[in-house]
């Protein structure tokens, strides 16, 4: 079995599953990817995953489903999803080692 591609913290996985309590019954999981944009030329991007697209990393991980966009892998390799709450925020927070630059506002990264 290859590594996953990202590792989900106990705080993010608990998170997910907060989140996909509330989601609608079509959701199977969270999609993380990654998009142009922000100060540092990428950023990451999550959303509800209704189904499966092709060439997608799928990782289950603490009892939770994450699809990883088969464009973002090789961005994301080795990266850990956390989950900071903090006094007036709260959110995910991507420690990634392929990151060679990342932005004041923490919003986008460069690879």
């Amino acid at each position: 079995m290859s590594e996953q591609v990202i590792k989900l913290s106990n705080n993010a996985a608990e998170r997910i599953k907060q989140i996909m309590s509330k989601a609608e019954k079509s959701a199977i999981g969270v999609r993380v990817g990654v998009k142009s944009g922000g100060c540092a030329g990428m950023s990451y991007i999550m959303e509800y995953a209704k189904e499966i697209k092709p060439n997608e990393e799928i990782i289950e991980d603490k009892g939770v489903k994450v699809f990883i966009d088969p464009k973002a892998i090789m961005y994301l390799l080795g990266t850990e999803m956390d989950y900071k709450k903090e006094q007036f925020s709260s959110q995910f927070v991507f420690k990634n080692p392929n990151e060679t630059e990342r932005c004041g506002c923490g919003e986008s990264f460069k690879i």
